[in-house]
């Protein structure tokens, strides 16, 4: 489980592709914390840690998840944002996460709005039915609150905390990003369906 709170911003070091997936190499301050088998969201997308080498750790990610996620497009050079899981006796700063990405979306607008970054995020129906004005949404790992939505997509307000210490801060329009809806409202719907 995660929160959203991003720990590092980290650098794919090397993008390893095969018939079978893909296996990432990513620098971090945050390897010295990782040992093997541990989880750790790389934008949002829960993996596992494989070899860790100094500041580095790999990871492999299954055809599945490069099929559902941003990061079957990532390329050596990203930055991207990282998270470990979250233990017992941390605070919950951000909202539930599971790693567990719901689909991906894409930049369509970015203004400025006084201190703040006002990023347009359009997404399908699927992800949208669980999009509440006011609610909690992932985007790229980072825990946000809607701004705004409609039937095409949705705002999130970034403050410069979040602009300083996560990649969004360099979103740009046409950018693919990771989706995660908040978890508690697949349940409710299920349970209503019922």
């Amino acid at each position: 489980m995660f929160t959203g709170l991003v720990a590092d911003l980290g650098t794919v070091a090397e993008v390893a592709a095969t018939a079978d997936g893909v296996r990432l190499t990513l620098t971090t301050e945050l390897a010295g914390e990782l040992r093997e088998g541990d989880s750790v969201a790389v934008n949002g997308v829960c993996l596992t840690a494989g070899a860790i080498d100094g500041g580095a750790f790999s990871a492999d990610v299954m055809n599945e998840t490069l099929a559902r996620s941003s990061l079957g497009l990532i390329a050596a050079g990203t930055r991207v944002n990282l998270e470990l899981a979250l233990r017992a006796s941390d605070r919950l700063g951000g909202h539930i996460m599971q790693g567990h990405v719901d689909g991906v979306g894409a930049v369509v607008g970015v203004r400025e709005d006084g201190f703040a970054r006002v990023v347009t995020i359009a997404a399908g129906p699927e992800i949208l039915r669980y999009v509440v004005h006011k609610g909690s949404i992932s985007v790229d790992g980072v825990s946000l609150t809607v701004a705004r939505i409609d039937d095409d997509g949705f705002d999130v307000s970034l403050i410069p905390e979040t602009l300083e210490h996560t990649n969004l801060g360099e979103a740009t329009t046409a950018r693919r990003v990771n989706l995660e809806v908040d978890v508690l409202a697949k349940y409710v719907e299920k349970l209503l369906a019922r």
